[in-house]
């Protein structure tokens, strides 16, 4: 009998709007895909580079189970720099993408029953990664008329003894969502661990993002190299926890992934180092991909409420034409060959939303676009 907990994990509804949009593309239909939250980007050329020395200098063997020490300066560096907060390499754990991290970092924080607060909508995997580790995720609405930001004040009505964490995600996905310098400092004041995912730092287009490290120490940061980078398939990502965790976090990571791939790490190192030019670049592309988006978006009827400041995702609310986002998302596929993400994959809060990607092409945004509202006219 297959084990209860992996029977709680279903698969990302994006990916079955991908396999269906796949099947469509081998009978020689053109699919537009804003499904995924993947870059187009090549990774830049430093990068690559960095990679292709050190696998010639042989760096193919096992590294230390923390991560090489020159990466692990360079992102307490980064984080000096970026965000005036002081951390030792010592306390980083460089890991194959941020999901082993979440995955760790839930194993040791988390005893059965323990609660950790989650916004709706929430990343898809947030809440099976809890479960996995025999938590409890708890819910709490944030809704679009209030930019999709936490209230401290409704978190707080929701705290219990069992509460062991707090998440937060900003920028967000699938809102887009920059959390304001008073909303983190005010959570951050709660008394749960706050868990800071911060995988879209770098790409906010309307005022910095902050660190959770620059308002409490009683926190985990989960962060990494896919997005701002272009580098997804790099898989390499980290954690920042506090000292009294590394202990058992090196433990686990040792146990179960030995150590994470050593070419990879010098290439990450020269993604901080040396490839400042290429995100910047990004970041304004991604800016001008956003607002055609938003007012394409608009134009063709779905509501943008809340314009996202950061990450490459609007969710855009399609209950003017729907109560079932699942169902819509494959009648915009087969009727307008455009793949997007139902909002009920991020959670009940989110049901009648379609997640939308500007990570491809402005050419191929409008195209998508455009073919959607003629689909959206022709609707009986």
């Amino acid at each position: 009998m297959i084990a209860r907990r992996t029977q709680e994990i279903e698969p990302f509804l994006a990916v079955e709007v991908f396999q269906r949009a796949q099947a469509l593309e081998r009978q020689g239909i053109d699919v537009i895909h804003l499904e995924f939250g993947e870059p187009d980007f090549d990774t830049p050329a430093v990068i690559r580079e960095a990679a292709e020395k050190a696998l010639k200098d042989g760096r193919t063997r096992y590294a230390h189970t923390l991560g090489i020490l020159p990466l692990r300066e360079a992102i307490a560096e980064h984080y000096h720099t970026r965000y005036g907060v002081t951390v030792s390499p010592d306390q980083i754990l460089v890991t194959a993408g941020t999901s082993p991290a979440m995955l760790l970092l839930f194993s040791a924080l988390l005893d059965p029953g323990d609660e950790v607060i989650l916004s709706d909508p929430y990343y898809a995997c947030y809440p099976k990664f809890v479960k996995f580790a025999e938590g409890e995720p708890v819910y709490v609405g944030v809704e679009e008329s209030d930019a999709f930001q936490f209230r401290p004040e409704a978190v707080a009505s929701r705290l219990t003894p069992r509460t062991k964490g707090l998440l937060v995600n900003s920028p967000a996905n699938p809102t887009g969502t920059v959390l304001s310098a008073d909303r983190l400092a005010a959570l951050c004041r709660l008394g749960p661990w706050v868990i800071s995912d911060e995988i879209y730092h770098g790409l906010t287009y309307e005022g910095p993002e902050h660190t959770v490290l620059e308002f409490t120490d009683h926190a985990f940061v989960l962060n990494g190299f896919s997005k701002a980078f272009a580098m997804t398939g790099w898989r390499v990502g980290y954690l920042i926890a506090p000292r009294e965790f590394m202990p058992a976090l090196t433990a686990m990571h040792g146990n179960f992934f030995i150590s994470t791939n050593e070419f990879v790490q010098w290439a990450a190192l020269a993604a901080l180092r040396e490839a400042g030019e290429e995100t910047a670049r990004f970041r304004r592309v991604f800016d001008e991909r956003r607002r055609a988006m938003v007012a394409g978006l608009r134009s063709i009827g779905l509501g943008v409420g809340a314009p996202p400041t950061g990450a490459f995702y609007v969710l855009a609310n399609a209950r003017r034409f729907t109560s079932d986002s699942l169902a819509f998302a494959f009648e915009i596929l087969e009727g307008a060959h455009v793949g997007v993400t139902p909002g009920v994959d991020f959670g009940r809060n989110a049901e009648g939303y379609l997640r939308f990607s500007y990570a491809q092409s402005l050419e191929r945004i409008e195209e998508a676009l455009g073919r959607i509202g003629r689909f959206l006219a022709g609707r009986p």
